[in-house]
């Protein structure tokens, strides 16, 4: 009986943290789409720049509370300043901070049903980079997925030329979002011991420094007379959107730590499909927007290839683990 009552408490966990993921990721994607298109506030670096501050003080917050409640809150020891540690996480929040301005510039120009397909190539520029920078090979079978999303990814792209809504300028930010996402994870794989794991303390470096950057990159993109002559600069609802896509963007980071926690890398990889599936349907009605059969058929391809992609590596992983060192990477 009260392995049972466990075994409940654990699904139900696991059900509220993937519900929570669901709902922050979507919620994440419609509040930056509205910032960015929505309002007519045409300075997407300083709306980056909002939410990385936004999260380097969440950070600093539970930091403080850390200080000041040691057997209560706890925070990575690590002085961010520190010369060492700049030259070390520094690569990385370069790479952080282009992969949040092109996701964001490319949420700007396309529409959120069609997010996903401009944000697709990730997994191709995966295996490309871990080649590339790892060393590391991919099966053939994993190949062939990637094949399958590239024709996925041009059917989708030739869809909405088609339709005449394509944006030339939001499918290269997409192309550079994916790019510069997959460095950025396969870089922050090497960084992490080099921090000794802390992923906190690396969400804090991260953020700080992506704030620092976004600051002569607003300047050059001329946003400054833009904030300064905004209209609904002094109301309180721009304030709240713009503090919401801030904790948004801090609570998917938290929503996706703890899925890969109580699931699996595979379960939350299979859950961001499904989501991603669930967004661009709740987008369409959203936005009140007709898509074509073959457009929806793109998305399906993606979908497929995606999820068989993570299925085929997570087998490949357990074959490696039973083998043990010996296994030579396929």
């Amino acid at each position: 009986m009260v392995e049972e009552q466990s075994l409940l408490g654990k699904y139900i966990i696991i059900f509220l943290v993937v519900s929570g993921y669901w709902i922050i990721s979507i919620a994440t994607v419609f509040v930056n789409k509205t910032l960015l298109s929505h309002i007519e506030l045409d300075a997407p670096i300083f709306i980056n720049l909002s939410q990385t501050l936004v999260t380097a003080l969440i950070c600093y917050g539970k930091k403080t509370l850390s200080i000041l409640f040691p057997h209560t809150f706890s925070f990575p020891d690590t002085n961010i300043w520190d010369r060492q540690i700049i030259k070390t996480i520094l690569p990385v929040s370069i790479m952080f901070t282009g992969m949040i301005a092109s996701n964001n510039l490319c949420l700007k120009y396309v529409s959120v049903a069609f997010y996903y397909i401009g944000r697709s190539l990730t997994t191709i520029f995966n295996v490309l980079f871990t080649f590339l920078i790892l060393g590391e090979k991919t099966s053939k079978k994993c190949m062939l997925c990637c094949g399958v999303i590239i024709a996925g990814f041009w059917m989708g792209v030739d869809q909405e030329h088609f339709a005449g809504s394509l944006s030339i300028a939001g499918t290269i930010f997409g192309i550079l979002g994916s790019l510069s996402l997959s460095l950025y994870s396969i870089w922050t794989k090497k960084i992490l011991p080099k921090v000794d794991g802390q992923v906190w303390a690396l969400s804090y470096a991260n953020n700080v420094y992506a704030s620092i950057l976004f600051i002569p990159i607003m300047i050059l993109n001329d946003e400054i007379p833009i904030i300064t002559n905004y209209p609904y600069l002094r109301e309180p609802f721009f304030w709240a959107i713009l503090l919401g896509g801030g904790v948004c963007g801090f609570l998917i980071g938290f929503f996706t730590s703890l899925q890969i926690k109580y699931t699996s890398a595979l379960t939350h990889n299979i859950s961001g499909t499904a989501k991603a599936c669930a967004q661009t349907i709740l987008a369409t009605y959203w936005y009140q927007e007709t898509k074509s059969f073959m457009w929806w058929f793109s998305n399906l391809v993606i979908l497929a290839a995606s999820a068989a992609y993570a299925r085929i590596k997570q087998l490949d992983m357990e074959k490696k683990h039973r083998q043990g060192p010996s296994y030579s990477k396929v």
